[in-house]
Formats: C-alpha cells, structure tokens, sequence
C-alpha cells in the first residue's frame, strides 16, 4: 500500500546536484513516498567564475535550500555532504545519510593518465585548495589553474586545450555516468580527499518527525559513521570546508572505525620557491569510541603538530 505522505525534496540546479538527487527520491519513491522535486539555485552555482572563497566561503551551495527548508517550501534537501558546514543550522538536522560513493580524488587527464606521466609545464585545472597543495607537493614544476563551472564545463575546457588534466571529485564521474574519463585515482597518504567527499545527505526540518521516519531507511550506518568521525575531525580544528584538510575513515576488518587526516599549507620563500608543508595523523577508534571522539582525537594529534599555527596562517591570522 503507497505511503500518503508527500515529500517535497530541493536540489540545486547543477547536471550533478539534480542527478544525485534523482537517485535519493528514486530510494524515496520505492520506500513509498509520493516525492516532488524542486530547482533551488544557490550563489555558488551562479557565480561560476568567482572562486568560491570570494562569493561567501562555507555554505555557499546550501544555504538557499536551507533557507526554503526552514520557510517550508520544501521538505527536504540533498546536499553533497562535503559543501555543508560543519556548524549545525537551528531548526535543521542531518537526517540521514546513503551509501557513500569513492570518497577519492581523481586526474582527468588528456594526453598524459597520470600525475607522474605528466610534462614539465603542464596544466592542471582544479578549483580547490587542497587539491592545488597536494598537486603543487607532488609535482612542482607543474601549473596549476584555477576552473570554475559544472563538471561538462570544465571537462569541455580539457578536451579543447585549456588544460592538459583536471583534479575532480571521482564520485562526481561515477553518479554521472562519466567514470570512463577517470585516468588516475588519487589517494591517501599521497593525495587525501576533502572531509566527506562522495557522501550524499538528507537534510530536514528537526521537528518534521514523519519525514524524518520515512526516510531513515536510507541511512548507511556505516557511511554515517565515517563521514561523522571526518566532520568531527575537521570541526575541532575549526577548519571550514574551504580549508586545506583531508580525511579519510574507514571500518577496519575487526569492525573498528580508522581514521586519517592532514592538514597541508603553502607558503612561498626567498625568490619566490613553493615551500609545502604537511601533517598527518591516523588513529583506530577503541571499543566503545565514538566516531565523534574519535574524530575529536585525530584533530588533537593533529594540534599538537602544529595543526592551529598552519590554519591560523592560512586565514590569515
């Protein structure tokens, strides 16, 4: 028998947002719910060649849809789990969270598959800061360019020349269809992802108790957990979703949650010479941790190296 509830779900209005949506309010729809999407455009998606730092920093890809959350025009929001501050909103609660796709960065590139492969000179596109540190750490004698613009946009200024490889979410390629253009998966501990990279979330009003029931099927406890020790992580350090860190959690083969994290910088030196520096800290969740406190004592490991200086030098502190 159909559920008689109606969910009215937001997205943004990017090929990717309206395609990871389609497939939480296909879930919704098997669950029963009479779900309705609605085009929400967001500042981030419209100011595609600012970089993002100067168009609002954290939150600029959500706070448009939370703000119809929180007016009632919709029911519920999917959000790329990664572009969410990690400061809650009053009134709204992270509901639940499906299974995560590769949390993985990976090189798109045109005629050369790997980092390595590439010639001096060469051209990378990316928009984020992490992804230029680690990139500039593992091939300095490469330029790295900033690109804005959804992912056909910028994989159309590959193919035309005006970049010879793009750093790009793999989960992005995967949800697309567009795996196939992936030449190089980048992982840890060489190239860490941004903190919840490849996670979806269903976000709702706090005291919508029916929609919050209905769609607690979805949850992935093992996706939640991973994502909450990362957040956890990257809100200790009081690092927004713009800063330089990665993170990566895990459930080890015993069934405990490992996590990793780092925080990277750059600073420029005597005639003008890139200096990168990195930090590291990798830690297994004891019996009966949290994945809270367990993402609480990574950025403790992580402070004690220095964690607050880097940050604080970062933004400019």
């Amino acid at each position: 028998m159909r559920s008689t509830l109606a969910v009215r779900v937001g997205t943004r209005g990017s090929a990717l947002a309206r395609t990871q949506t389609a497939w939480v309010v296909g879930h919704m729809e098997r669950l029963g719910l009479t779900v309705t999407t609605e085009t929400i455009s967001t500042r981030g998606d419209v100011s595609t060649s600012v970089p993002i730092s100067g168009i609002g920093g954290d939150g600029v890809f959500v706070r448009e849809l939370e703000r119809a959350l929180l007016e009632g025009r919709i029911d519920a929001a999917v959000h790329s789990l990664k572009d969410l501050p990690t400061a809650p909103t009053p009134g709204l609660t992270l509901a639940c969270v499906p299974l995560r796709a590769t949390p993985f960065d990976v090189l798109v590139g045109r005629d050369h598959p790997t980092l390595n492969e590439m010639p001096p000179g060469a051209t990378i596109g990316t928009a984020s800061i992490r992804r230029v540190v680690q990139v500039r750490s593992l091939r300095p004698d490469l330029v790295v360019r900033p690109i804005r613009g959804n992912v056909d946009t910028r994989l159309r200024l590959l193919d035309e020349g005006s970049y010879d490889g793009l750093v790009l979410a793999g989960a992005g390629l995967q949800r697309l269809g567009l795996a196939g253009r992936i030449t190089q998966t980048l992982q840890p501990d060489a190239f860490w992802p941004a903190v919840a990279q490849g996670a979806l979330v269903i976000q709702v009003r706090e005291d919508d108790l029916p929609v919050r029931r209905a769609i607690m099927p979805l949850d992935d406890a093992a996706s939640h957990r991973a994502v909450l020790a990362e957040r956890s992580c990257l809100a200790a350090l009081a690092g927004g979703c713009l800063a330089p860190i990665g993170a990566w959690a895990r459930d080890t083969a015993d069934g405990r949650l490992e996590l990793g994290a780092c925080v990277l910088e750059e600073t420029v030196e005597n005639a003008g010479k890139i200096k990168i520096d990195r930090i590291l800290a990798e830690s297994v969740a004891f019996a009966g941790e949290s994945a809270t406190a367990l993402g609480c004592r990574v950025a403790a490991d992580l402070v004690d190296q220095g964690a607050n200086g880097m940050l604080a030098r970062i933004r400019g502190g």
